[in-house]
């Protein structure tokens, strides 16, 4: 089975080099596709401090999919785990979900704060951080996973 998926915008600023770490300071806007969307499509979305956004590891070259287990990050000091137990940017589909601050919202545009995405990154959908969703009860992550985050944001 496939199916067409269409970006509802694109990232606009932050980074252009898809560096690891210290994303916490970084601004970018998301635009949408105006032939599809217009500023209605927004509205109401100023009212959350968050957004969840989906979007698409568009640079990253098939040739560097992984399929298996890998060590995030290469680092040896860390386990061998299967591509679903992590986070990075070499999944099978190369989507990726990242929350961020909301600093504004102006007509089609959406300005963010701590989103991980490059300049030019397709956006798949933006959807509100709702507390409803959070996970439920206590959340468990190994050592690797805590120390991998420790200064990404």
């Amino acid at each position: 089975m496939s199916f067409t998926i269409l970006p509802v915008g694109q990232v606009v600023g932050g980074r252009i080099p898809a560096d690891d770490d210290d994303w916490d300071g970084v601004t970018a806007r998301i635009e949408l596709d105006t032939t599809r969307f217009g500023p209605e499509a927004l509205q109401g979305l100023d009212a959350f401090s968050h957004a969840e956004i989906v979007y698409l590891f568009d640079k990253l070259p098939e040739s560097q999919v992984s399929f298996g287990a890998r060590r995030p990050r290469g680092n040896p000091d860390w386990p061998l785990v299967g591509i679903f137990a992590q986070r990075g940017r070499n999944r099978p589909n190369r989507l990726a979900v990242s929350v961020c601050r909301i600093e504004k919202v102006e007509g089609t545009t959406l300005h963010v704060r701590g989103l991980d995405a490059i300049d030019g990154t397709p956006v798949i959908d933006i959807k509100p951080v709702m507390q409803g969703f959070a996970p439920r009860g206590e959340l468990r992550e190994p050592d690797w996973a805590r120390e991998i985050m420790s200064g990404y944001w």
